[in-house]
């Protein structure tokens, strides 16, 4: 084969593979990025403050927000910086439904990281496109969905008396007519049943309730919500009321 011809192949052969390696790149993030459903998570403030054994003072007695997160997405747009002036008119309740339980003094810091992880990537819908959008339109699913007060109407209600995860589940599914999923901390040392940390409420991209799971989908890791907190077992439960932590 003469020099050019070999030189030329070369070349060839090297376009090729950069394209395969850029396609490749490409399709990693994209695959990154993609996520199917949005799940809207409450945490029970009196848990958190347990799961991260701090010493909270006087966490709020209902239900408040953790995030709004796509699944299978994380950080989507690192140049995106979250900006809390954009939110200011939100912040009134950002700090009653969506307070930093653990950091109440400093709540800002929580939005920022539930921004730059989940908001960025719930923005590739157009109604949660930028950070006003996102909390607010968070905000709005929180009030409408009105957890608190559905489990209220059900019964379930802060005790120290123990509730079956399966009654909860029910309940849930007979209000709001999708399976939601419940994650609770495991019993400790010394500790007879779980306590019940976060229910989550999930919906399409088209902010339509959907089912959490679906039969043959993969369950989460164990853990994979915070620390320790696991998918509840079916079996007793422990709701506890907030005067258990607040001192």
């Amino acid at each position: 084969m003469k020099p050019a011809a070999a030189h030329s192949l070369l070349l060839r052969s090297l376009c090729l593979a950069l394209c395969c390696f850029g396609g490749a790149r490409a399709s990693l993030r994209s695959g990154n990025h993609e996520w199917k459903k949005l799940i809207m998570v409450h945490h029970w403030p009196v848990t958190v403050c347990k799961e991260v054994e701090h010493d909270c003072r006087d966490p709020p007695d209902y239900w408040t927000i953790h995030g709004l997160w796509p699944d299978k997405a994380e950080e989507c747009n690192g140049s995106w910086p979250f900006n809390l002036e954009e939110i200011k008119d939100l912040l009134p309740k950002m700090k009653m439904y969506w307070p930093d339980v653990i950091h109440p003094l400093n709540h800002s810091h929580f939005w920022k990281h539930e921004w730059e992880k989940h908001g960025t990537c719930a923005a590739q819908v157009d109604a949660l496109n930028s950070q006003k959008k996102y909390f607010g339109g968070s905000l709005d699913l929180y009030q409408q969905l009105e957890l608190n007060s559905m489990l209220q109407k059900l019964g379930i209600k802060p005790s120290i008396n123990y509730y079956q995860i399966s009654d909860i589940k029910d309940a849930l599914v007979s209000i709001y007519g999708v399976i939601p999923k419940v994650q609770c901390l495991p019993p400790k040392q010394g500790e007879e049943v779980q306590t019940i940390g976060q229910i989550e409420l999930c919906f399409t991209k088209e902010l339509q309730l959907r089912n959490c799971t679906e039969p043959g989908e993969p369950g989460e890791p164990r853990g994979a919500w915070g620390p320790g907190l696991e998918v509840c077992e079916d079996g007793p439960a422990f709701y506890p009321p907030p005067q258990q932590t607040a001192h």
